[in-house]
């Protein structure tokens, strides 16, 4: 038998969500950046993203994170976080799941009860916290990149739903968001078909009317991601949220076929972006603890620990908290017979 390209990675979940990690089997990737390693990865080998996130070693609301060295002189290591229709800059859960990956498999060293590391993302780097006891990681706390409202209590008209209000705000990417209650939706397990539609008709109808690039990078440009936000059903929450991840593109005419994976987490950066729009709107202070659910009723605990700038935009530099587990380890490889070497999608999952 003859097999080649053998993936080494370690499959975690952070707080429900699903985050692959590949640890060997990939020695480098041209590039000076994260961010330049990301973007060859993207128009020049995204076969990889496609084989693991694919069909059939991966699924729909699957993610993967690729580490690698990092030149950046202050970091440990670097990665590339790859989902299923883009490469973003930066993500909460992804970071929370390699950084256990990194610690529990002995990839750097531990030190007992924090371990401290920075890391490279596409996005910048960050410092990253990390509770340890018994060479367990039992939590992790990150300072994002800094967070910032674009759009604060904009009306925009979608299709088949009419006016809706949105923030657009960026918290690693541009996320679009709005009321689940006033669409009739709640953030329940049961009906998460109905808030990934809807989700994604906001989506799409903010990306077409609100245009956003990142001040910084105009490469980081358009909402990618919907949020719709509803009450706590967690003692102890300050909200619940539900991310939609898209799985395929939009038709208009058939709103009845659309559908994308919810983001089964609190979201990292998605919370990160929303409180970027509750500062904006007066709603949170700094240095205040910000609980967000997510549908399971797991919860991330967010924090705005200072103002800054970006461009011309007031920011805030958020930190997150939340723990991963690791579930497997895998060895992934591709048999030259197989007619599905970057894996397949289907719309019946899919879109």
């Amino acid at each position: 038998m003859r097999l080649s390209r053998m993936i080494h990675a370690v499959d975690l979940h952070a707080a429900g969500e699903h985050g692959r990690v590949i640890v060997g089997g990939v020695l480098d990737v041209p590039g000076d950046t994260m961010f330049d390693k990301m973007r060859h990865l993207a128009t020049r080998a995204d076969g990889l993203r496609k084989r693991m996130l694919r069909e059939p070693c991966g699924y729909p609301a699957a993610n993967c994170n690729l580490v690698l060295p990092s030149s950046h002189p202050e970091a440990d290591a670097g990665f590339v976080i790859m989902e299923q229709v883009e490469y973003p800059g930066m993500s909460g859960t992804n970071t929370i799941c390699v950084v256990t990956a990194l610690i529990e498999t002995g990839m750097v060293k531990a030190t007992e009860p924090l371990t401290r590391l920075k890391l490279e993302t596409p996005a910048g780097l960050i410092e990253v916290e990390a509770a340890v006891e018994d060479g367990k990681v039992r939590g992790v706390t990150f300072e994002n990149v800094p967070a910032f409202a674009v759009h604060v209590a904009r009306t925009i008209e979608v299709p088949h739903l009419g006016p809706v209000e949105v923030d657009v705000a960026y918290g690693g990417m541009f996320y679009v968001i709005a009321d689940a209650p006033r669409h009739g939706l709640e953030i329940v397990p049961e009906r998460a078909g109905e808030v990934a539609r809807v989700g994604e008709m906001i989506k799409a109808a903010a990306r077409e009317q609100l245009p956003v690039a990142h001040p910084d990078n105009p490469e980081i440009e358009g909402i990618t991601i919907g949020v719709l936000s509803g009450p706590p059903t967690r003692e102890g929450a300050t909200q619940k949220n539900a991310a939609i991840v898209s799985t395929g593109q939009l038709d208009w005419e058939r709103p009845e076929t659309w559908t994308g994976a919810l983001d089964r987490s609190p979201c990292g950066t998605g919370t990160c972006a929303r409180m970027a729009a509750l500062h904006a709107r007066g709603e949170l202070a700094l240095n205040e603890d910000f609980h967000h659910e997510g549908i399971l009723g797991t919860v991330f605990t967010g924090r705005l620990v200072r103002e800054t700038r970006v461009g011309n935009y007031r920011a805030v530099v958020p930190t997150i908290s939340g723990q991963a587990w690791i579930t497997g380890f895998s060895q992934y490889v591709i048999d030259p017979t197989d007619p599905f070497p970057e894996g397949y999608t289907m719309g019946d999952i899919w879109g």
